[in-house]
C-alpha cells in the first residue's frame, strides 16, 4: 500500500508540474492540496535532497521542479518516498533470502504483480498524469 507520504509527494510534484517555471511557495501548495504545511515541509526536504525539486527562500521563494515534467517517472517518485513498490516483503531489494522460495507456489503471483506495478508506474510520467502527455491527449 502506498503511504500518505508517497501520495502527497506525487501531489506536490504534480502541482509543481502544472505551474510555470517560477518558484511556488509551499504554503500555497499545502492550501491547494489540503495537506499540512509541516508534513509537506518534510516531504519537500526529501524531494529537494534528491534533486527532484529545488527551493529558494525570501521574496519570490518557494519550490519548482528541477527538470521538465516528462523527465519524472511516477515509479521513481514513489520509490523515493516508499523505499519499495514490492507487493510482498520477500520481494523487497533488501529482503533476506527466503528459505521457502523454491517451494513457494505463490511466488510467481507476487513476482508477476510486482512486474505489473513497476511497468505501469515506470511508463507514466508527471506530464502524463498532469494531462500534458498521452493521458491528456
Amino acid at each position: 500500500m502506498i503511504s500518505s507520504k508517497g501520495r502527497y509527494a506525487l501531489r506536490v510534484m504534480l502541482d509543481l508540474a502544472q505551474q510555470t517555471t517560477e518558484f511556488v511557495p509551499l504554503k500555497e501548495i499545502a492550501e491547494a492540496e489540503s495537506i499540512s504545511l509541516k508534513y509537506l515541509e518534510s516531504i519537500a526536504r526529501m524531494l529537494s535532497k534528491e534533486h527532484y525539486i529545488e527551493g529558494t527562500s525570501g521574496r519570490g521563494g518557494g519550490y519548482r521542479l528541477t527538470r521538465k515534467p516528462e523527465a519524472y517517472k511516477v515509479g521513481d517518485i514513489l520509490r523515493l518516498t516508499e523505499g519499495t513498490l514490492a507487493p510482498v516483503s520477500c520481494l523487497k531489494d533488501d529482503a533476506e533470502p527466503c528459505g521457502r522460495a523454491e517451494l513457494c507456489c505463490t511466488l510467481p503471483v507476487w513476482q508477476g504483480l510486482s512486474n505489473v506495478i513497476t511497468d505501469y508506474l515506470d511508463t507514466m510520467t508527471l506530464a502524463d498524469v498532469a494531462g500534458k502527455g498521452r493521458f491528456g491527449e
